[in-house]
């Protein structure tokens, strides 16, 4: 889509920010433009939830001890932690006349995405033997280019939406990019329970992945391909020139060779403040992705051998309560898109309470209601940590060194990841080995993030 899509009205620019200091002269984009740019992310985040919502159960069925499945989620954040900030070093520098700046790495991530969404679900398929270390590494090497991939794939669309969006526009478009993902989501969780229901066996031999479980993921590699295709050919970025004139940036700043380590001395105020609330967040989302099926197993269907009928239902239902909280998401996002600066840091503290008291139905639960309930709370919690703080952070930027900016921002998400990760050896077992009562843990981080909003400023 290009300029010329846009009416007089819509050419309306944003100059000052609510101090008067001149931020930047985007226009308004059109509907059809915002489509354009978030839609795309749907198919992302079929891949991303296929695999974040069935590695839990993937590795306990190869045979992982669960007091050793944190280190398999050690890899995803520490793979965020390299790819993100370089995708957005490299990209701020590129630009191919036919592609633009940050497609490029769209394309690349695609493909290996596709790839190894094709061979993950094979883990325990090839022979090497239930719990053999064979079969674990080749699904933690595995699981490790996956997220390598999925995190160049995802940050394009993250970095267009600083790189063409006005401060007026930023908190539509982050609302509108996170309901298409937890509609992808929404897809990806279902997948496995449907397909359970049109009599695709939902068990296999010991140390085999069910062929729901398969099948889901060879669905979802198809839809990313699509989908990665529909924004490259429909996405039309800003040229060098256009950036330079809508974000007041000159020819010798725009050429400016800033290291990391200038970026970061430079980094607005806001981007360390939301760290910390950010450090909370993702403090506990590991322990929802990794315990999620196990806990439900545990205090509802009582069993924790993950070659019983019962445990593999878990999966699944764990499916469906993704779904819900997906569901959810979708809903009060159309909601969040109307946020307003005085609306948005009550929304969230909001939004984490009702995550952490989900959390703990989760812990305490046992039926599969109080497990719907649970999840419902935590859509609500999803949206708002996946919306608000990017809001806030996006209206803080200048567009000089949006894209590494964004980048270094991911490693607020990754390392409280790693660190929840590797702490988990430790915190299992002095929980009774109880994967439920690792809600609690999570719970207690999500009401600690819902506060801690409260040192951040938000100036648009």
């Amino acid at each position: 889509m290009d300029n010329s899509m846009m009416t007089g009205s819509e050419l309306k620019e944003s100059e000052t920010s609510t101090s008067g200091v001149v931020k930047n002269r985007l226009p308004n984009l059109t509907k059809v433009q915002m489509f354009m740019m978030t839609f795309g992310y749907f198919g992302t985040q079929v891949a991303f939830s296929m695999q974040t919502g069935s590695m839990g159960r993937i590795f306990q069925t190869i045979g992982a001890d669960p007091n050793n499945l944190g280190f398999f989620f050690i890899l995803p954040p520490l793979a965020g932690m390299i790819m993100q900030p370089l995708v957005g070093y490299f990209s701020d520098k590129t630009w191919l006349p036919k592609l633009g700046r940050r497609m490029p790495y769209l394309i690349g991530g695609s493909v290996v995405s596709f790839i190894v969404m094709l061979m993950l679900p094979n883990a325990g398929s090839l022979g090497f033997g239930f719990g053999s270390a064979a079969a674990l590494w080749f699904g933690a090497v595995t699981v490790l280019f996956m997220d390598l991939a999925a995190n160049v794939s995802q940050q394009p669309f993250k970095m267009i939406i600083p790189d063409m969006a006005n401060e007026t526009q930023s908190n539509s478009l982050w609302s509108m990019q996170n309901v298409w993902g937890s509609l992808g989501s929404l897809v990806a969780f279902v997948f496995p329970f449907l397909l359970t229901a049109l009599g695709v066996a939902n068990t296999a031999p010991r140390g085999e992945v069910p062929m729901s479980v398969k099948i889901s993921f060879y669905a979802s590699a198809i839809i990313l391909a699509l989908s990665a295709f529909f924004t490259i050919k429909n996405v039309k970025e800003y040229t060098p020139e256009e950036m330079a004139k809508y974000h007041n940036i000159s020819a010798a700043e725009q050429n400016e060779k800033s290291s990391i380590v200038n970026v970061l001395k430079s980094a607005p105020k806001v981007f360390w403040l939301l760290g910390i609330v950010e450090f909370f967040v993702w403090f506990a989302i590991p322990y929802m992705w990794t315990y999620s099926t196990g806990a439900l197993a545990e205090n509802i269907w009582h069993v924790t051998d993950p070659s019983t009928a019962g445990y593999q239902a878990a999966g699944n239902w764990f499916g469906i309560v993704q779904a819900v909280y997906s569901i959810v998401a979708i809903i009060v996002g159309l909601f969040f898109a109307r946020l307003t600066k005085k609306t948005r840091r009550p929304a969230y503290t909001v939004s984490m309470i009702l995550g952490g008291i989900g959390f703990l139905m989760i812990a305490f639960g046992t039926t599969k209601l109080s497990s719907i309930i649970a999840f419902a709370l935590f859509g609500v919690a999803w949206i708002a940590l996946i919306t608000i703080p990017f809001t806030i952070l996006t209206n803080a930027l200048d567009g000089k060194h949006d894209g590494i900016v964004l980048g270094l921002f991911n490693c607020f998400i990754c390392i409280p990841q790693i660190v929840a990760s590797s702490i988990s050896f430790l915190i299992l077992p002095a929980l009774g080995g109880s994967m439920a009562h690792m809600f609690i843990v999570a719970a207690i981080a999500f009401f600690i993030a819902g506060f801690a909003i409260w040192m951040v400023r938000d100036e648009i």
